[in-house]
């Protein structure tokens, strides 16, 4: 598992490639997507920390959200100071203070 750094940017530098991924969808215990990562600008750097949550932790629980949030590095603090700025974010802290566990479904091209 690799060592979250304090920069969000740096920490981008060291996660796998994610060329090949189209989307993350996230799923919960009902079957449903709650959610989707696309592949495109501005949710890049989302796809890239889902993608390896992913592959470690294999579903979205309290751990892995901790875990994410360090990978988030600044940008977790600027998610608590403004609810609703980074809901990829949003939702990390959501599993944390206790919400449903969700699966990880990476979608490839």
């Amino acid at each position: 598992m690799i060592q979250p750094k304090h920069v969000f940017k740096d920490n981008l530098q060291i996660l796998p490639a994610i060329d090949d991924i189209k989307r993350i969808d996230l799923v919960g215990a009902d079957g449903s997507v709650v959610a989707t990562i696309a592949n495109e600008a501005g949710k890049k750097g989302s796809l890239a920390v889902y993608n390896y949550l992913a592959h470690v932790f294999k579903s979205l629980d309290a751990e892995a959200s901790e875990f994410g949030l360090a990978l988030f590095a600044e940008n977790t603090e600027d998610a608590k100071a403004r609810p609703g700025a980074h809901p990829n974010i949003d939702r990390l802290l959501d599993i944390v203070g206790g919400g449903a566990v969700l699966n990880i479904q990476v979608i490839n091209q």
